[in-house]
């Protein structure tokens, strides 16, 4: 990834973790790691442990940053889950969600918060 994608996507993962706790939720990880997967954000809301993907564009000439969300991320996104739960000894409800920011040059941010956005191997 070059340079000014990893600066956009720094900047929409900051963007989502204002929104995050300006909705109440807890931050409970950035950008952890396991094996060949990375979640973006892990977060706690009423008991709820969420799963964040954040996709960050400055166009959307190919697609609202969202969409770009492949199977085979939801796949590596739930594998990971399933290690991170049993690190911390979660057994409750989980949620994996979506938020795209799109950060155009002359607009302010926007932000959609996609809750339930995917459940893997559903």
């Amino acid at each position: 990834m070059s340079t000014n994608q990893n600066r956009i996507g720094q900047k929409g993962e900051s963007i989502a973790c204002d929104y995050l706790l300006s909705q109440g939720y807890s931050i409970l990880e950035n950008n952890w790691r396991f094996s060949k997967a990375e979640i973006d954000i892990i977060a706690m809301k009423d008991g709820v442990l969420v799963f964040v993907e954040v996709k960050t564009k400055s166009y959307t000439y190919f697609g609202r940053p969202e969409e770009s969300v492949t199977p085979l991320k939801e796949a590596l996104y739930f594998d990971a889950a399933n290690v991170y739960m049993e690190k911390i000894e979660h057994e409750g409800e989980i949620r994996f969600d979506i938020i795209g920011v799109l950060l155009a040059s002359e607009e302010k941010p926007t932000l959609d918060h996609f809750e339930d956005a995917f459940f893997p191997g559903i």
